[in-house]
């Protein structure tokens, strides 16, 4: 049975993500998407879907939606508050959206982001083979979905509160001191956003020459003329023409993702085996994890 969650109130920044566009990198378009994988992943399990369904990301606060059908909903990430005009919920508990009911998502007081999956997923149109939304949410805005209801249940993942993020040496390193982030502490600045995580620190020192423009990924950490660093989001540019002084290993590109204002970062600088290693590790508790939620199929 289909369904319809609309839009009452936007939030700050919320968007239909899914796994984003990676196969149009080469025609300039960003790889977009979730930008925490990891959790987005997880959500969609607690309702029985796809890892990569699409899903709604909230960011520092949250939209108001409401339902003309029930709905078999979770909100999984940072734990926003949440509630709708009749109870009280739970960021990370699933639930049942009922038919006339409204929810409100505030904010959280700790990450930034989190994705609100429900069952059957957010069926928005495919667009470059993804359903990622190409601009926010605004009020009117309708999404279509399917009719469903599922019981209380969650997972007790434990929180990453570290702040340092491994990165592997960038194409310019040799441009700066030898390991030029080590030892630094740098906080985020309130101009970051999707596109890149813009920090504020001691300016790293800038050479003075020039560069062509070179290919660019999320993770990339650049270095602007006035010594401070960008690291690259999800819906950061495919080219860039700023020294890249490292690159945050895949394993830790959830990580900044949920990095929020005023938050400190530092970098810890790994080997090539070692970025492999640690991607290797996420990828299979992910798949632990994804595979004892579908042995313990959600119920309605």
């Amino acid at each position: 049975m289909s369904a319809t969650l609309t839009t009452l109130a936007p939030g700050l920044c919320t968007l239909v993500v899914d796994r984003g566009r990676p196969r149009t990198r080469r025609l300039g378009v960003p790889v977009g998407g979730a930008a925490d994988r990891f959790a987005l992943a997880i959500g969609n399990g607690l309702v029985g879907n796809d890892p990569e369904a699409a899903a709604l990301e909230v960011c520092l606060a949250g939209p108001t939606l409401a339902a003309d059908a029930d709905l078999a909903c979770v909100l999984f990430g940072a734990p926003f508050e949440m509630r709708t005009d009749r109870r009280p919920l739970t960021a990370g508990t699933t639930f049942t959206l009922h038919k006339g009911e409204t929810l409100t998502v505030g904010g959280t007081a700790e990450g930034s982001r989190a994705y609100l999956c429900v069952r059957g997923g957010i069926l928005t149109p495919m667009i470059l083979d993804s359903r990622s939304s190409l601009a926010p949410l605004k009020a009117g805005d309708k999404l279509p979905c399917r009719a469903g209801a599922i019981a209380p249940r969650f997972i007790d993942l434990p929180r990453e509160e570290d702040s340092t993020l491994r990165v592997l040496r960038g194409g310019q390193a040799d441009w700066f001191p030898a390991g030029a982030l080590a030892g630094r502490s740098f906080a985020v600045t309130p101009a970051s956003s999707r596109m890149g995580v813009r920090l504020r620190g001691e300016p790293l020192p800038v050479p003075q020459r020039e560069m062509t423009s070179e290919p660019v990924c999320p993770g990339t950490v650049q270095v602007t003329r006035d010594g401070q660093c960008i690291i690259l989001g999800a819906d950061g540019q495919t080219i860039g023409g700023y020294p890249k002084v490292a690159h945050v290993i895949d394993a830790d590109l959830d990580r900044v993702g949920q990095l929020r204002p005023g938050e400190a970062v530092s970098f810890e600088y790994v080997s090539g085996e070692e970025a492999e290693a640690l991607s290797r590790q996420r990828s299979a508790a992910l798949r632990e994890w994804l595979l004892r939620l579908r042995t313990l199929a959600p119920s309605g």
